[in-house]
């Protein structure tokens, strides 16, 4: 991650307006959050690889959405009894 570009999308994601892609898989239960980006059209470009590694894992199913919002810690997080 570029250093100059860090604070920029620690304030963006700070105020709302930093783009994520929050991915979730069944077989195991799991939520994935990749990001913070500041433009959706970098985090699109870089979907597909991240999305490849977890389709390695043989999840049984797996599906997105890209959304703007806050987030912070956890950026994995198990559904269901655990």
């Amino acid at each position: 991650m570029n250093a100059l570009l860090q604070p920029l999308r620690s304030l963006a994601n700070g105020l709302g307006l930093a783009w994520w892609a929050k991915v979730q898989t069944e077989s195991p239960d799991v939520i994935y959050w990749f990001g913070p980006f500041l433009r959706r059209r970098e985090l699109e470009n870089k979907l597909p690889a991240f999305l490849a590694d977890l389709q390695a894992e043989a999840p049984a199913s797996l599906s997105h959405e890209v959304v703007r919002l806050n987030r912070g810690e956890p950026l994995t997080e198990l559904l269901g009894p655990g």
